[in-house]
């Protein structure tokens, strides 16, 4: 039998909050590598807001593929990624971007993550925590890389 793990984290972005949904929502090849994971991207756009992101990471010598649609809000500067196949299968995660004042933002996400191994019997708390962890530090990657590319695309 599957549970559900339900965690969330804020990311603080030192960017107005359009330019960071802009940023986040600009699908690349290279994006696994800015979150610190080893693997291939493919990107399918299915129309203005909905794109398939085709996603293969190396484990060791182990390949995990994980196959996602994901929908874009931006009148509400929203999207939401669910997991069609993998071992994340069925998940889904919210991410937001609130407006903090006229030059800073944060994201504000809130993951759902189906698991179905329950031989591991670690608890739901603290494979939570866990899961919280690796994602906020998968953001704070993201968002020094931001800060990278805002800075060149400012110099310009």
């Amino acid at each position: 039998m599957a549970h559900s793990l339900r965690y969330e984290f804020d990311q603080k972005f030192n960017f107005p909050a359009q330019e960071v949904f802009k940023w986040c929502t600009d699908y690349e090849a290279g994006d696994l590598g800015l979150m610190g994971d080893e693997g291939k991207r493919s990107i399918e756009k299915i129309s203005k807001d909905a794109i398939i992101l085709n996603d293969a990471y190396y484990i060791g010598k182990k390949i995990v593929r994980r196959k996602k649609i994901v929908n874009l809000y931006p009148d509400t500067l929203s999207w939401v990624s669910t997991h069609l196949i993998g071992d994340r299968k069925y998940s889904q995660f919210l991410y937001r971007i609130s407006a903090e004042g006229n030059s800073k933002s944060s994201l504000h996400f809130t993951g759902l993550q189906i698991e179905y191994d329950d031989r591991k019997n670690k608890s739901a708390s603290s494979v939570s925590k866990r899961l919280q962890k690796n994602d906020s530090h998968a953001w704070q990657l993201l968002a020094k890389e931001m800060e990278k590319d805002m800075k060149v695309h400012a110099q310009k």
